[in-house]
């Protein structure tokens, strides 16, 4: 289906619920065959639970959030979708709260009072609604889909479970946040909730009062997760953000990589730093891979970045490197803690090792163009692929997420697979991504994503980008292969000038800000409208 003809039939769907608000029975969806036995200790039918956990490791799985407002379950919804469609499981986020949106833009606290017949009945609509496209989702190709609402009562998640797993054989997995800290509570409130449409023009006092009224209705029902009442469900119970964790009856591949994320991540603000390398030798040579020192102006570099990174003042910072040389190098002048990581070492080429395109281009045509094919999955005989080197770099983005100030020194791949992990980009773009060397890249975790500044330290290097050529095939020329791209190794005696280093390879164009956060003219002296550096 085209994103057009679902966004034709989300529109549909949005006015026949606002047409039957009115006509809605209150408890019409209690009457679903799944919610047999309600009251009751869950009874599912003959073999319907066994059958949900005897399917294959890929079986759909529905992971529904739960807990009270301002708990931090959207910010957990939207970054385990993140982290999950990283490492190629396809994940949608459904979320209610923009269901309800779509259908009534009035939510002040008198809208979530249970005993507001119209208002229950406009929720349970959209409940019901978010469920079933979630299920439509999976039912077609999605692997996994986050149900995010508060599903704060036993009576709620009981029909989920029963819904999913009866009339699809879908894993059911709750993921439940539960803080009882004040601060967290405020800080969730003004950093997120009065960010949200639902408080536009609102002024914040007023909003804030609203939305503790709003966190107070849901209270009067709020019946946590109980290992005893619910012991036939799988679940996570996180309190106060990662202080301990409940983890109950655990099923399947997805649901074990669901838990190692979540024991991991934190919310504490905090920067991560992210730069390649110093220009090095083979850099200079157009060369890809080798373990070669840096050139004078990647060295230059290294004594830029730690002068900037002095300037920044960050406290408890620690540096890691990867243990190829050009990185120790370039980090060697930092004063900060410093860690080698073999997990960051650039990606394998294997027989393509310390050769140049246009040497690839000549002895290995076929690889040459299979790679351009299919450039994620595309494996170096004797190397990796982008799609390995993801797999390479799972521990080190756990320990991103449990870290506080970090700066990374890696090579152009691994950059390229972080920086996709941030800002959530497709496995066809990713090793697309431009990574510049002798910029700092800036990454701030937000609550619905993650802010990304880019500073060039204004040190000479090469250009080592190569744009994804129009002609893939196997019978192209060598020249069409190439794009453009530098074919002769650059004379290491000539002294460069900027224009000649950065455009080379046919101008590439860069945004960058600078230390200030303000927007600053590319290297060509114009602005970049490309998105896949922003």
């Amino acid at each position: 289906m085209s994103k057009r003809s679902e966004e034709n039939n989300n529109e549909g769907r949005i006015t026949d619920m606002k047409e039957n608000t009115a006509k809605i029975d209150i408890n019409a969806w209690r009457k679903h065959p799944a919610f047999a036995n309600v009251d009751n200790s869950l009874i599912l039918q003959k073999g319907s639970d066994q059958s949900c956990r005897d399917r294959l490791v890929r079986t759909p799985t529905i992971i529904a959030m739960a807990g009270l407002p301002a708990r931090g379950k959207t910010y957990i919804s939207r970054k385990l979708a993140r982290y999950l469609h990283w490492i190629g499981i396809k994940t949608k986020v459904f979320n209610v709260g923009e269901y309800r949106r779509a259908v009534t833009s009035h939510a002040y606290k008198d809208f979530f009072d249970p005993d507001n017949a119209e208002a229950v009945a406009i929720l349970n609509q959209c409940i019901q609604q978010a469920l079933e496209d979630a299920c439509h989702y999976l039912s077609e190709d999605g692997e996994v889909a986050i149900f995010d609402a508060t599903n704060i009562t036993r009576e709620r998640r009981r029909f989920i479970h029963n819904y999913c797993t009866q009339t699809f054989s879908f894993r059911v997995f709750f993921v439940e946040s539960i803080c009882d800290s004040l601060e967290i509570i405020e800080a969730n409130i003004k950093e997120v909730k009065l960010k949200s449409p639902d408080y536009k023009d609102v002024p914040q006092e007023e909003a804030v009062a609203d939305f503790l009224s709003r966190i107070q209705q849901y209270e009067k029902r709020y019946e946590p997760i109980d290992d005893k009442e619910e012991k036939n469900f799988s679940f996570i119970k996180i309190f106060n953000c990662g202080e301990r964790f409940l983890v109950h009856k655990i099923a399947g591949h997805i649901q074990s990589r669901v838990v190692y994320f979540l024991m991991n991540i934190h919310v504490t603000p905090r920067t991560i730093y992210l730069t390649r390398h110093g220009e090095s030798e083979l850099n200079v040579q157009q060369r890809i891979g080798g373990d070669s020192p840096l050139s004078p102006q990647g060295k230059a570099y290294g004594d830029a970045l730690a002068d900037y990174m002095d300037a920044e003042n960050i406290p408890d910072l620690i540096v890691w490197t990867s243990q190829m040389q050009r990185t120790i190098q370039t980090a060697s002048k930092i004063d900060a803690p410093k860690e080698q990581w073999k997990a960051l070492n650039e990606i394998n080429a294997g027989i393509c090792e310390g050769l140049t395109y246009f040497e690839i281009g000549e002895r290995y045509p076929d690889e040459f163009a299979a790679r351009d094919q299919g450039k994620y999955y595309y494996r170096y005989p004797g190397g990796e692929s982008y799609q390995d080197l993801v797999a390479r770099l799972e521990p080190v983005i756990m320990e991103l997420e449990r870290a506080e100030n970090v700066l990374v020194v890696c090579h152009q791949a691994v950059a390229r697979c972080i920086l996709a992990y941030f800002l959530n980009k497709d496995a066809e773009d990713l090793p697309y991504t431009k990574v510049p060397l002798h910029t700092v890249i800036k990454l701030t975790p937000m609550a619905y994503g993650c802010l990304m500044e880019c500073i060039p330290l204004n040190i000479d290097a090469v250009n080592t980008h190569r744009e994804k050529p129009k002609n893939c095939r196997p019978d192209r020329t060598l020249s069409e292969a190439l794009n453009e791209f530098l074919e002769e190794p650059a004379d290491t005696n000539k002294v460069r000038t900027k224009s000649e280093i950065v455009y080379r390879s046919g101008g590439t164009k860069i945004e960058t800000v600078d230390a200030d956060g303000n927007r600053v003219e590319d290297y060509a002296g114009g602005a970049n409208s490309d998105p896949s550096f922003i």
